[in-house]
């Protein structure tokens, strides 16, 4: 598929009785999700490695079509230097096969700390990735990387390794008036948007605000967006985020429609088409 939507996470309880149905066992949590959407963040390997045993259930409770986008261990990205690091994201990345075709691209999140000072560094990590057996997708938070020369000079270094730019999206929580990330564990960065591709896929990762008007006119500019480069033959992951998560599925469910409103070709929506009685879990 050429596009994927979906959260940054499936294991989520507070959706339980809307987006879940009531009564909904943890363990059904990712069967359910991957019914409702195409894709998802997969968060969850930023912090710990799945064992082989929860790899082959992950794989075998999700549909023909669905795809794991996941983050790169913290201990490969935030830990100095990349290079060092080499033999351990070709091991995580080994330990992630057995997940089939349901392996969609990864992404390595760099922290605030690592600067442009580094690019020979990651130049490095990212020649060392395998890009032609799973592709990569790259974000950065030092804000040195948004500003020239720095920023051509990552532009150029992604466009030649085939490695895609994270699109990190957080203008809607800083336009409220209110302020949606207050009790927040992990705040989102303030950082400039780039609308531009460097590869044939890109993840776009868009911060939602709780009050769905307040996201509109910026999901509409992705729409236009999304339009261009699906006509161009891109691929796009979408992902949503929510401070407030429970908010995160309808809001993607509603750019979806979003597109779909607009004449965007893009398949449907696996949430669209299930039965929506809560009460008929046995049934899915």
């Amino acid at each position: 598929m050429n596009f994927l939507i979906g959260c940054a996470i499936w294991a989520y309880k507070g959706w339980v009785g809307e987006f879940y149905p009531p009564k909904t066992r943890a363990t059904d949590f990712l069967h359910l999700y991957s019914r409702r959407f195409t894709t998802v963040e997969g968060n969850t390997t930023f912090y710990a490695t799945p064992n082989p045993e929860t790899i082959t259930r992950w794989a075998n409770q999700t549909p023909p079509g669905f795809e794991f986008c996941l983050k790169l261990p913290r201990e490969i990205t935030h830990n100095g230097l990349l290079q060092p690091h080499i033999p351990h994201a070709r091991n995580f990345l080994a330990r992630m096969r057995p997940l089939g075709k349901h392996l969609g691209p990864m992404f390595a999140q760099l922290p605030p700390s690592y600067s442009p000072q580094f690019l020979e560094d990651l130049t490095t990590f990212l020649k060392a990735w395998e890009t032609n057996i799973t592709p990569l997708a790259l974000e950065v938070r030092h804000r040195d990387w948004f500003r020239e020369p720095h920023a051509s000079n990552l532009t150029a270094v992604l466009e030649k390794l085939n490695i895609a730019r994270v699109l990190l999206d957080t203008r809607p929580i800083y336009s409220g008036e209110d302020d949606p990330q207050l009790h927040s564990e992990r705040r989102k960065p303030k950082l400039p948007l780039q609308f531009q591709t460097t590869a044939p896929f890109t993840l776009i990762r868009f911060i939602s605000h709780p009050t769905l008007e307040i996201n509109q006119p910026f999901m509409e500019e992705w729409v236009t967006y999304s339009q261009r480069w699906l006509q161009q033959g891109k691929g796009i992951y979408f992902f949503v985020h929510c401070p407030i998560e429970e908010r995160s599925p309808h809001t993607a469910r509603h750019f979806y429609h979003l597109l779909h409103q607009a004449g965007v070709d893009i398949p449907p929506l696996p949430w669209d088409d299930i039965e929506q009685s809560p009460q008929q879990l046995s049934l899915w």
